[in-house]
């Protein structure tokens, strides 16, 4: 498959790892004293455990995994309130798949269908609103949650559905952008990081501009990459060399899918329906300012939070994480998965204590399914 098959080739591979393994000695890393580089997306989290990259690199690089899984950062406060609207007699609730089973406080929403709750699972936004269609008599609200990558498609479903006067849609906006949290870990004096592998989808949106901060003000470099292993090998490689030399700025590696510029129709569209929040609830991270995105007052009415009075339009709540749970930990390159003493035991994809062991993006459903560390698969002694 062309732009496929080329990026797995494995002399290709062999030979970025032979660079990276060259570069790794002239700076001096080593296993104590690691190069640190964080994948800020979980989808690169999971292509560097599904190839085996982290066992192919030198013990002189660090994988450190970020806050780059929108669902496994939204507070169990925000899915306490997706299963408070979805259990409203008059609602049909709809989702994306990922997100059914996140466990908030009480249940997940899987739970709340389970209940009898109206939730269906649908495979875009205008998705639900042909629901709104075919559903005059019904409210309909789509749980609109994720980056800069998602953004766009909901926003047009808002344009279109103004455009057709259709009154029973909303969305329940969890939208979150990606350089606030990643300026929060550079300004946390226990981080060690030492250069980014920058999100591609995200980046497909957004273009390169708005990471020019990490470069500019922490003197760190940033490679945009694409999600095959020549991809993050080589973008691995980049950071690398731009260590090496003293040199810190944004570059793209996956520039046969990411512009520049970004996607001038889909920053259009996003600036006309939303605006940013003054801040917003991250999973392990808390409030950051201007993190989140929420519906402009010409939409209000198809704003979940005020058609129904919930989430940031009234009174924040603050709910802890399940005893044992190190979610925040996780997210934030503190520890690995498995240093989390529930990973594996008390919280497995099938009962989950958090949302990174249930996200396919999730930094500790990476590590189950394919870090090769499960306690279940362990050899008897």
């Amino acid at each position: 498959m062309k732009y496929a098959d080329e990026f797995r080739d494995p002399e290709a591979v062999n030979t970025v790892l032979s660079e990276i393994e060259r570069i790794i000695d002239e700076i001096g890393a080593t296993a104590d004293q690691p190069i640190h580089i964080m994948e800020i997306c979980g989808g690169h989290t999971h292509a560097i455990f599904r190839y085996g990259l982290d066992k192919l690199t030198p013990e002189g690089l660090e994988f450190i995994h970020g806050p780059g899984c929108p669902v496994c950062v939204l507070p169990m406060a925000r899915v306490d309130e997706c299963v408070e609207l979805a259990e409203r007699p008059e609602v049909i609730f709809t989702t994306f798949g990922d997100a059914v089973r996140v466990p908030g406080t009480k249940k997940s929403l899987l739970q709340a269908k389970a209940d009898g709750a109206d939730i269906r699972i649908v495979y875009s936004p205008l998705d639900a609103l042909e629901l709104a269609r075919q559903n005059p008599d019904r409210e309909v609200v789509f749980f609109a949650l994720g980056f800069e990558t998602t953004t766009p498609s909901t926003a047009l479903c808002v344009q279109q559905a103004a455009q057709e006067k259709i009154s029973n849609f909303s969305l329940f906006c969890n939208h979150i952008t990606v350089p606030p949290p990643i300026k929060v870990l550079l300004d946390d004096p226990y981080m060690k990081l030492d250069g980014f592998v920058g999100p591609g989808h995200v980046s497909m949106v957004i273009g390169l501009e708005p990471y020019e901060f990490i470069a500019r003000d922490y003197n760190k470099p940033i490679i945009v990459a694409g999600f095959e292993p020549v991809d993050l090998l080589q973008s691995v490689m980049m950071v690398l060399e731009q260590i090496k030399s003293g040199q810190a700025k944004v570059e793209n590696q996956y520039a046969r899918i990411v512009p520049d510029q970004g996607n001038p129709v889909s920053i259009a569209a996003c600036e006309d329906v939303y605006e940013r929040r003054e801040s917003f609830e991250w999973r392990g991270l808390g409030e950051i300012d201007e993190s989140g995105l929420k519906i402009r007052e010409k939409y209000a009415s198809f704003d979940a939070e005020r058609k129904f009075g919930i989430g940031y339009g009234q009174a924040s709540r603050v709910v802890e994480e399940p005893e044992g749970c190190r979610c925040g930990d996780v997210m934030t390159g503190r520890i690995k998965p498995i240093q989390c003493e529930q990973f594996g035991k008390g919280c497995t994809p099938e009962r989950p204590l958090g949302a990174l062991m249930v996200s396919s993006e999730g930094a500790c459903a990476a590590y189950y399914q394919y870090g090769g560390v499960r306690p279940d698969l362990e050899p008897a002694v």
